[in-house]
């Protein structure tokens, strides 16, 4: 078992094999989950949509989909290839994941939630989580967040990652949806203490360590995503900060060394450093020179040719990094 005390979320385009390999560079502890992907894509997609890298580890696939069948196939599959969890998209709301009759709107369907963790967990050994809201539409109050979890639980599901924010199926882009309905913690931190077996994990607008502790004190885990995007070298205080490590703080000059690595094997590969580097644009934020850092990765890292050089020259031009 993976302790989830801190995650990074599930963010489609950002949280790519890329991404997780720089953020497992700085922690070794926080628990790194896949884009949602789909069963569609899996079972009869033609890309490489669950290749990691093993220093990814530990490591949760989100699956999109909501037919048991297929699930657990792919569930299958994710537990041969070495997963270390498996996260069922209940919270996204955006109309193309409503059409394949997956992500929020599934809360209105808790059986066939249900039905599918069951069919899982009877198929893999590793374990099977549901990340959801607090509500959707007109149905917001705590007592369907409670029977939502309730059903599920009792089909086995023992960790639920909760977006402390209800979802609007229409009206309200994606990022609205982020934004524009209002946190409710005291919600998330009922469920728990209503359900003390369970782990309970909070989600939405955190945006700091220090507010991660504050919740910990009540719930079992946080988990952070833009914050971590826009600012990632908050993921190298990570593993002192939440899980009391005594290793020393990696600096980014170590980083950039590392990531430099990885890098020229990726090139070598016929890759671009632009899938890399594009993730790393905020590792200098709050330094004298992060902006020229920025502007140079964005100008110089587009073409077939660019190797780690260019990351090494970027970090050239901060002052006192």
């Amino acid at each position: 078992m993976i302790s989830h005390k801190l995650s990074c979320a599930p963010m489609l385009d950002w949280t790519d094999r890329h991404c997780r390999y720089f953020y497992r560079v700085m922690s070794k502890n926080l628990v790194l989950y896949t884009e949602m992907v789909t069963t569609g894509a899996i079972l009869f997609g033609k890309g490489d949509y669950l290749g990691f890298h093993p220093a990814e580890q530990p490591l949760v696939l989100q699956l999109g989909g909501s037919d048991a069948q297929a699930m657990t196939e792919c569930a299958i599959k994710a537990e041969q290839l070495g997963y270390n969890e498996i996260n069922i998209n209940v919270g996204c709301p955006s109309d193309r994941v409503q059409n394949g009759r997956f992500g929020a709107c599934l809360m209105a369907e808790p059986a066939l939630v249900a039905e599918c963790v069951q069919a899982m967990m009877h198929a893999v050994k590793i374990p099977i989580s549901v990340k959801t809201r607090i509500g959707i539409d007109e149905f917001d109050s705590y007592e369907f967040l409670h029977s939502f979890i309730s059903i599920v639980a009792d089909a086995g599901c023992k960790h639920f990652i909760i977006h402390a924010r209800k979802a609007w199926l229409s009206g309200l882009s994606p990022k609205q949806n982020r934004e524009v309905p209002p946190l409710d913690y005291s919600r998330v931190h009922q469920i728990k203490a209503e359900f003390p077996q369970l782990s309970i994990s909070l989600n939405g607008g955190i945006n700091s360590l220090e507010q991660a502790n504050q919740h910990l004190a009540k719930l079992d885990g946080v988990m952070i995503g833009r914050e971590f995007y826009q600012n990632p070298y908050i993921v190298a205080q990570v593993d002192q900060q939440i899980w009391q490590a005594a290793t020393p703080i990696i600096s980014r000059a170590a980083v950039i060394e590392q990531m430099s690595d990885y890098i020229d094997r990726y090139v070598a590969t016929g890759g671009r450093a632009w899938h890399v580097l594009r993730h790393m644009l905020g590792l200098c934020n709050g330094l004298a020179g992060a902006k020229q850092f920025r502007r140079y990765l964005s100008e110089n890292s587009g073409q077939a040719q660019v190797d780690s050089s260019v990351l090494r020259q970027a970090f050239g031009l901060v002052t006192n990094p």
